[in-house]
């Protein structure tokens, strides 16, 4: 199996933007947030391209409190996103969030980077820096899902265990079509990966199992804990 991954020049990097001009353009069209979509693209692109070259030197330092900072950045940015569905709470709610994620992540990250892929040494960044991305990330888009539809839900005036209930699950609902879709619809980023870098797709599927039940547990744990770190505030409904 080749082992090469092919390299994009830029000119063939560029040719992806095309949807993305499309969609753009649906988006003025129909007098919706595209300045905000633009924004987005762009941070998108300056985000990866910096990051990208930041890994680098990372990689090659292999220092354990680089690895940590860039973790501690992660998860405070994750828990400040997170909150960007309720953003007039968004101050108020963003050291639990912070504590949700922080805790739901970071014991899935320890279970899968000590446990089950056992790095050597503990903080190897090319395993731990994308591992604990994956983990915050999912971590994060739960539950800004969850604030979301819990504050829509306290404000009908819903029982708070009737409300986070039904917030939890909203939350699980992209996890859980994940789970359903990984293997038939999609296989998910890093199995790609693995596959087009010539790995095995055996032990491609062996990784992505190992990634989708730390998505699923990460998510399930951060979710649950900020529900239950911010009952009293939402059943106070402070604004």
């Amino acid at each position: 199996m080749n082992s090469a991954i092919q390299i994009i020049p830029t000119f063939n990097l560029a040719l992806a933007f095309i949807p993305v001009i499309a969609v753009m353009i649906i988006l003025y069209k129909w007098s919706l947030e595209v300045g905000n979509a633009i924004y987005a693209v762009i941070r998108m692109l300056v985000q990866l391209l910096l990051v990208g070259s930041f890994l680098t030197t990372i990689f090659q330092a292999e220092s354990a409190w680089l690895v940590m900072m860039v973790m501690l950045v992660m998860v405070t940015a994750s828990a400040w996103i997170a909150l960007g569905t309720v953003k007039e709470k968004r101050r108020m709610l963003f050291q639990h969030a912070l504590i949700a994620i922080s805790l739901g992540g970071g014991i899935v990250l320890i279970l899968v980077t000590q446990g089950v892929v056992n790095l050597d040494p503990w903080f190897e960044p090319k395993y731990m820096i994308p591992l604990a991305g994956m983990i915050f990330a999912n971590s994060m888009n739960s539950v800004s899902l969850a604030a979301e539809r819990l504050q829509a839900e306290i404000s009908r005036d819903l029982p708070y265990v009737q409300a986070r209930n039904i917030a939890f699950q909203a939350a699980f609902i992209p996890v859980i079509n994940s789970l359903f879709a990984v293997g038939l619809v999609a296989l998910p980023g890093m199995m790609t990966g693995q596959i087009l870098s010539g790995v095995s797709p055996i032990i491609a599927a062996h990784y992505q199992i190992v990634v989708m039940c730390m998505i699923f547990g990460s998510a399930g744990l951060s979710t649950a804990y900020f529900l239950v770190l911010t009952k009293s505030i939402f059943m106070n409904k402070v604004e």
